[in-house]
């Protein structure tokens, strides 16, 4: 079952466009996605303009999986790309704890069912999937949580606590060390966890990966790793000191033309302003700088640039020397991240989620400044899991998830209604219909002997209103005793599809469904995910 992105609140006209009227959208992309007669151009420019890099690119991934035990595909796959005539299929995210919401892997499995799928279809070219760690995101509370539902039916959160004195600057979170804290973490997760026959197994091994002393790149790194290596994944580390050093003359550029590039990014933002909305707000350089254990985003101050919040300034000349010495303490913002990323792979298709495909909008002038010919932005799949239980629910009370999506509440007053002999709405609509039209009778024959006496009745009215809404008040809430074991399996269903009013992708971490079917979830995952539907996929397992 799948279900159009314009029947889920929440999405953003522009991504709707981009996904079902492309021709609305067509100034802020090179490509339109679904044009396959365009691929080859792409391919041809990508191809010609990655020869010089090849190699360091290898030697780098080599360098970054010394420590690994790959598998066969993995390996084929970087070294494959020695070859020009293969393209890379990338996606990425934050490091989420322990993956982070499920959309993460799907992601993941867009990029490495693309990368098969085009592959076979294209004997010229072969395409491997790559995951771009994006470790040097600050945002330590957007990747320190994860959502589960435990046997209560409750939407849990469980945070990683790193006791950080608030408002500090701890620099890129992918170096960021978990502490003791950790034990706290799993401690609230297993308190939350059913207990199935794969917790032991699944639980010892997730354990060895998050683990005391590791960093937060690591340890995602590792998940991947366990998960996704023997599709042949490959986990690319862009803060890797040889990635630096390849990437020296991208951030010597964004100081030189800074003034250039910002011209042209306010300009489209605002031109996105006007017609849709602008995912991020443009800074005057898109470049941040580690310094004294933070991360710090350069500002232009009349002839120098100084880090932001701090004291620390440079001219241009000293600045072009640091990033020429120390190449290693400078890193993108999420509006050159891309570029970044296209100058150092050679990147056909980048899948990505709405807010994603939001903010290439933006940047596309940077890859005209940049001379890097811009890859194919692929929508991410995107899909809910339905388990048996829930599915029964859905059945039993002939829910419609179109209508559960738009209108939980709504949809929920609709079941109980239709399985009450009365509904409380109807009777009491019914009684504030015949009250109004009493009073207004009423008021008319008071204005007979005293206008003043017939302009209080409003007021009366009002107060006898009130008493009505609250005796509705106590009627609802003898209804909902009476369809108790109802109204909590309609709230399971909505629990499980929307929890905390999101889609489900957005919120659950992958353990919860790992732990209840075991890891072969995620081939079932694989199975089932569609990636050239371009609609939210139902899922049943």
């Amino acid at each position: 079952m799948f279900i159009n992105f314009s029947d889920i609140p929440g999405n953003h006209n522009l991504y709707l466009d981009y996904l079902y009227e492309f021709d609305n959208v067509k100034d802020f992309y090179k490509t339109n996605f679904r044009d396959k007669e365009e691929y080859l151009k792409t391919f041809r420019k990508v191809a010609e303009s990655h020869e010089h890099s090849r190699e360091h690119l290898v030697n780098a991934l080599n360098g970054q999986y010394k420590d690994f035990n790959l598998s066969s595909k993995t390996q084929k796959n970087i070294s494959a790309l020695s070859d020009k005539k293969t393209l890379a299929v990338v996606t990425g995210q934050q490091l989420g704890i322990m993956g982070g919401p499920l959309y993460t892997f799907y992601k993941i499995i867009t990029a490495i069912k693309l990368s098969s799928a085009l592959s076979e279809r294209y004997d010229d070219y072969q395409f491997v999937p790559v995951f771009w760690l994006e470790a040097d995101d600050h945002d330590f509370n957007e990747v320190r949580e994860i959502y589960l539902i435990n046997d209560n039916n409750e939407i849990k959160k469980i945070a990683y606590d790193h006791e950080l004195p608030e408002d500090e600057n701890i620099g890129s979170v992918g170096n960021l060390q978990f502490t003791e804290s950790l034990n706290n973490f799993f401690m609230e997760l297993e308190n939350n966890l059913r207990s199935t026959e794969y917790t032991p197994v699944l639980m010892e091994k997730i354990k060895s990966i998050y683990s005391i002393g590791k960093t937060f790149k690591q340890s995602f790194k590792e998940l991947l790793f366990w998960l996704f290596d023997k599709y042949g994944l490959i986990i690319f580390d862009p803060q890797d000191l040889k990635v630096k050093e390849i990437l020296k003359p991208v951030f010597k550029k964004e100081i030189t033309d800074f003034r250039i590039h910002t011209e042209k990014l306010v300009s489209v933002s605002a031109k996105l302003e006007e017609i849709y909305h602008a995912q991020v707000k443009v800074k005057p350089i898109n470049l941040f700088y580690s310094y004294e254990g933070g991360r710090y985003l350069i500002e232009p101050v009349e002839n120098e640039f100084r880090l932001r919040r701090k004291r620390k300034k440079f001219t241009q000349e000293e600045l072009l020397a640091t990033m020429e010495n120390e190449p290693g303490n400078f890193s993108p913002n999420v509006l050159l991240r891309p570029i970044c990323q296209d100058f150092i792979l050679p990147t056909a298709f980048y899948v990505g989620g709405p807010s994603e495909v939001a903010y290439f909008a933006q940047i596309m002038p940077l890859y005209d400044f940049y001379k890097i010919e811009p890859p194919i932005i692929y929508p991410r799949s995107s899909a809910t899991i339905i388990e048996k239980n829930i599915s029964s629910i859905i059945e039993k009370f002939e829910i419609n998830l179109d209508q559960l999506l738009l209108d939980p509440e709504g949809l929920k007053k609709k079941i109980i209604d239709s399985i009450s002999n009365s509904s409380v709405d109807a009777i009491f609509n019914k009684t504030v219909s015949n009250i109004e039209k009493e009073m207004n009778q009423l008021k008319e024959k008071l204005f007979e002997f005293d206008k003043t006496l017939s302009d209080s009745t409003a007021k009366y009215g009002e107060r006898i209103l009130r008493y009505i809404n609250e005796l509705k008040g106590k009627a609802i809430e003898a209804q909902n005793r009476k369809f108790e074991t109802t109204l909590r399996q309609i709230d399971k269903v909505t629990n499980s599809i929307l929890p905390n009013s999101v889609l489900q992708e957005r919120e659950i971490n992958f353990i919860y469904f790992a732990n209840k079917y075991s890891l072969e979830i995620l081939k079932h995952l694989f199975d089932e995910l569609s990636i050239n539907k371009f609609e939210h996929q139902i899922i049943s397992i």
